[in-house]
């Protein structure tokens, strides 16, 4: 089920949603600290410039910290078809059977039933292959399913890890490298099955958990394993045609009681990244503590559960500028695109931070 909303009061469209962004600005590498990064505290009644780890002092003892505690695979595989034609492979999801579901970017597609010679690692030729069994989840689907495999029998989850690379974003223009490895991933990362990481997570070092421990903050997780759709441009005007990609969810009973105790001690959910907010208010919505998701918020949208949302700078006219403009404000988020870009802040998966709060005049249609 799409689970999609428009305001009563303004009609949007996708050109709302862009605006103007100079490459530079476009983070390619993370800073050497994570907490080191800038954070635009925009809670309050006015933005603020702060540092990253400033956090902790912006938010108060009681509150809820949610973080997305995906991993982060090494899903992009390179190989060829028999004839010798390159193809690669972006593995969404691992499913039963040493089966796996994946984006292939070939000049010609092969026929059901080919093997791909995939190319493993450095001086490790052991077999490895991926034979087409045809679409996911279906033959209208979008993705591919492969049977993964090598002469050791291994899963794919560690053929992955032994083979595969860091599924870089697309505006990121170098290579995977050793860095990438360790911080294109949280700190807490622990359950493996994402091609995109939370962003908003990268921030967090052990200083900064330390710090929210110390002042009595709450930490809670959810999983949300984040798919390559997360870059899918809208291509319609009418942002209500647009089919979100649908992603896996899990959340916890702990996380569920330590939501309740939070509202009965009037705490604040504060919510680490998109991902997270995604997860909540799909549970909200649903009652479904597990399963996929395709919620798709937009202004108007009824928020449920967040209060506070820690989120990274987004690419213009993406469903993730219209969750922050449903979350925020249209109007105050704009101004606060303007305000980082004029500013210098470094934007999308390696750049830096906002923090913001809920506006409270909401409306909400659902499809």
């Amino acid at each position: 089920m799409q689970q999609t909303s428009t305001s009563q009061k303004r009609v949007f469209t996708l050109g709302d949603f862009d605006f103007s962004l100079p490459g530079e600005l476009i983070a390619q590498q993370p800073i050497p600290e994570r907490s080191a990064s800038r954070l635009l505290d925009a809670s309050g009644s006015a933005p603020v410039d702060r540092i990253f780890r400033d956090l902790p002092a912006l938010l108060d003892p009681g509150d809820l910290v949610v973080f997305n505690d995906t991993r982060v695979v090494k899903a992009r595989l390179y190989g060829e078809k028999p004839s010798g034609g390159k193809v690669e492979l972006l593995i969404e999801r691992v499913l039963q059977g040493n089966q796996v579901a994946a984006h292939m970017r070939v000049s010609k597609k092969p026929q059901i039933g080919t093997t791909l010679a995939l190319h493993g690692a450095a001086g490790t030729p052991d077999g490895l292959c991926a034979t087409l069994l045809g679409r996911w989840p279906d033959a209208a689907g979008s993705l591919f399913r492969f049977v993964l495999s090598n002469n050791n029998g291994d899963d794919p989850y560690v053929l992955m890890e032994k083979h595969g690379h860091v599924p870089l974003p697309p505006y990121i223009n170098h290579e995977d490298t050793a860095l990438d490895e360790s911080r294109y991933q949280t700190v807490f990362a622990s359950k493996p099955g994402a091609v995109a990481a939370p962003t908003a997570a990268l921030h967090f070092d052990e200083a900064v958990l330390q710090a929210l421990d110390a002042r009595g903050i709450q930490r809670a997780s959810v999983t949300l394993h984040v798919g390559a759709g997360t870059f899918m441009p809208v291509k319609t005007d009418n942002i209500n045609e647009h089919q979100m990609h649908s992603e896996w969810y899990d959340l916890p009973a702990a996380t569920l009681q330590a939501m309740a105790d939070c509202q009965a001690r009037r705490g604040r959910i504060v919510a680490v990244g998109t991902t997270t907010v995604r997860t909540l208010e799909s549970w909200a919505l649903s009652g479904q503590i597990q399963g996929d998701t395709c919620i798709f918020i937009t202004p108007g949208f009824q928020f449920r559960l967040v209060d506070r949302l820690i989120t990274n700078f987004h690419l213009p006219k993406s469903t993730l500028m219209m969750l922050v403009s449903a979350f925020a404000g249209y109007d105050p988020v704009m101004a606060l695109y303007r305000h980082a870009v004029q500013e210098r802040y470094r934007f999308f998966s390696y750049g830096d931070a906002m923090l913001l709060s809920r506006q409270t005049a909401q409306t909400q249609t659902q499809r």
